[in-house]
């Protein structure tokens, strides 16, 4: 059996990146001084690598961030901001989703919400768990949609499959009773098995008048506010959001 013809067999294999090496080995004559078991193992080395770093660019892609170039690295701990980077770095191992809590990110519009849970998302990423980013209300008119067409009971279950539910805009808005049904069955279907994050304006007692329904609300936050770490983010004592602060437009959320 030729070289080429096991290069082929690699590719037919989908084993891309260890035929391209193995093909490197074959015209690079520097290899000839390596062991049999040296040189099978940087192929398998190769391999291993490129299908980590494609499954992780296809968990981004699916993620669908708000913002793909969000890092924890990169958040700035200004103290006027008064955030707790032990509690930031803590998150950032993603512990917290292997335990299945939550997570509720607060302050005004601007402070940087949607950055530091697209940035927490990324992470989630970075240690292979599925990730979801999306509005509550683009959300809620998918589910709308969803039940118009038949297919909620499916789109349901792909909400409560991901391991991390980032849903912005959190509350927002105040949500009619059926609208308030389906965020009671995306939490009660999440509890304790799946982690998400929570970006509002609000604080968890603002929630309540949002949802409307005492009994809806009230089972809502239960399966919440219980189960979640919380972190309060500031735009500073000047009061300016962070977009102010960077000179950049409402389009990208400074970090």
């Amino acid at each position: 059996m030729t070289n080429e013809t096991t290069i082929q067999k690699l590719i037919e294999m989908r084993l891309p990146a260890m035929a391209e090496a193995f093909r490197d080995q074959q015209q690079e004559h520097s290899w000839e001084q390596c062991s049999f078991e040296e040189r099978f193992g940087v192929l398998v080395d190769l391999e291993f690598t490129s299908r980590k770093n494609n499954r992780l660019k296809r968990l981004i892609q699916q993620a669908g961030f708000d913002q793909t170039q969000a890092c924890v690295a990169d958040i700035n701990f200004t103290p006027v901001r008064k955030l707790d980077k032990a509690t930031i770095e803590r998150l950032a191992t993603c512990q917290y989703i292997e335990q299945g809590h939550n997570v509720i990110l607060m302050g005004p519009s601007g402070a940087g919400k949607s950055y530091l849970a697209c940035a927490l998302g990324m992470e989630a990423c970075k240690h292979y768990y599925s990730v979801k980013y999306i509005r509550l209300p683009e959300l809620l008119t998918e589910l709308a949609i969803a039940r118009g067409e038949g297919d909620y009971k499916k789109v349901l279950h792909q909400y409560r499959k991901v391991s991390l539910l980032v849903l912005d805009e959190w509350m927002l808005l105040s949500l009619t009773e059926t609208e308030a049904r389906d965020v009671l069955e995306i939490v009660h279907s999440r509890h304790k098995r799946a982690s998400t994050i929570f970006c509002s304006q609000f604080a968890p007692a603002g929630w309540h008048g949002k949802i409307g329904e005492a009994t809806l609300a009230d089972a809502i936050l239960d399966r919440i506010v219980h189960d979640s770490y919380t972190i309060q983010i500031r735009n500073g004592d000047d009061e300016r959001s962070m977009r102010e602060v960077y000179g950049i437009n409402a389009k990208k959320v400074s970090n």
